[in-house]
């Protein structure tokens, strides 16, 4: 039989009726014919009531025992899911990682997918099973501790079970339609897009798009896994939300087709450090071993002499989330004292937020820097750091023209046409 992955989000399932609500999307895929794996997540809000109570419970908790208590959420959701497809007259079996088993490795809180095997599954679709419903976020370390893969997880497992089971699709159903060309809350122009190519999502999604998580995108893009984002609170049919596919399916590209947003960017400047071989992995070396995430990185080289240290100086700039400022000043920090950099100073801008234009179309088309610069110069936006790849180019604005910029730049690109 064809097989379909269909994934639940939490508030798809955040409730008994909500869940209903889920069953019969799936009841209604069987009836078409498919053979469904449902993955899905815990209820809304209790994996951050089961992470409260670890966290009240012992401050410096065990890892291996937070996986276990807050595994546990997806669990209960998949034996209901199972009980109301039994309800509705569909042969459903609920799976935890453990029984299918879904190896990881044993980096608790963050584990990564080792292998899936088909055997189990398999076996019990052949006896009948019309749909196995499985826990997602979870899998089995080698030593046998369950495992968690952190925030996300459940869409990065339904893409490794589309990839391991060579699924005809892997629909995501969450609480939002599809994907648009930017958050429609800021552009009321936004526009649902039909289809977006792999690398698209993978660049909004890594620039602030929270529709799907990072890493499941990146295992849909290597296995070639076909995306469907859709709403769980609307009838759909086949032509519904949005698709996630190879470039080759879309027959024309926009030169953009979208706007992302990150408002929780920092900007740290360290003044005047030494130019010279070795300088960048010396500063962004501890960064790394610090656990900061380093984004956009700008060297602005100046040549003046100083009594103490004669030579060329540069400043070195980059950006980072807000969040992990703390960490990024200890590092550099500690570096200094340790004799690995100076500086004269470490200046941290936590007031700027990121913007990014992304389209697979900019790679054969010019003048998408000077029209998305134009764009912001005519809002009187002054730009701190700019950033490209081959598909997006990033700025870093004043956090209070953050919402201003990603209209100015929706309309500037008229990504409200078709």
């Amino acid at each position: 039989m064809p097989l379909l992955v269909m994934k639940f989000g939490g508030t798809s399932v955040a409730d008994i009726d909500r869940i209903a609500n889920a069953a019969r999307k799936v009841q209604r895929e069987v009836e078409r014919g498919y053979d469904v794996i449902a993955i899905v997540s815990a209820m809304s809000g209790k994996t951050n009531e089961l992470v409260g109570w670890v966290e009240g419970t012992s401050r410096l908790y065990d890892a291996r025992e937070y996986d276990a208590v807050v595994a546990s959420g997806e669990n209960v959701t998949a034996g209901l899911m199972a009980l109301r497809l039994q309800e509705l007259g569909v042969p459903a079996r609920s799976w935890q990682g453990w029984q299918v088993p879904i190896n990881t490795t044993a980096q608790h809180g963050a584990a990564r997918f080792v292998t899936i095997p088909r055997d189990n599954i398999d076996a019990k679709f052949a006896e009948g099973m019309k749909v196995a419903v499985v826990a997602g976020f979870q899998g089995i370390a080698p030593d046998g501790r369950v495992t968690t893969l952190g925030r996300g997880g459940s869409d990065t497992t339904a893409v490794a079970f589309a990839a391991a089971f060579g699924a005809e699709r892997c629909d995501i159903y969450t609480d939002v339609d599809g994907i648009y060309t930017t958050d429609p809350r800021i552009a009321r122009k936004a526009r649902k897009l039909d289809k977006i190519a792999f690398e698209e999502m993978l660049e909004l999604a890594s620039l602030g798009a929270k529709v799907l998580q990072t890493r499941s995108v990146e295992l849909a893009m290597r296995y070639n896994v076909r995306l469907r984002v859709l709403s769980s609170f609307e009838d759909t049919d086949e032509t519904s939300g949005t698709l996630v596919c190879d470039e080759d399916e879309i027959m024309e590209s926009k030169v953009v087709s979208g706007v992302a947003y990150s408002r929780d960017e920092a900007k740290i400047t360290l003044v005047t450090v030494e130019d010279r071989p070795g300088i960048s992995a010396a500063i962004f070396q501890p960064l790394a071993d610090g656990g900061v995430n380093v984004d956009m990185i700008v060297q602005n080289i100046s040549e003046r002499d100083y009594e103490n240290h004669p030579g060329a100086v540069t400043d070195m700039t980059f950006s980072c989330p807000i969040n992990q400022v703390e960490r990024a000043k200890k590092a550099m920090e500690d570096a200094r004292a340790s004799g690995a950099i100076a500086y004269d100073e470490l200046v941290v801008d936590d007031d700027v937020a990121k913007v990014s234009v992304v389209g697979i179309g900019m790679r054969s088309h010019a003048g998408v820097a000077a029209r998305m610069f134009k764009a912001l110069a005519d809002e009187n936006i002054n730009i701190k750091v700019i950033a490209t790849s081959e598909i997006k180019i990033s700025v870093l604005i004043d956090r209070r023209y953050m919402e201003l910029a990603v209209q100015a730049l929706h309309d500037a690109f008229q990504l409200e046409r078709a």
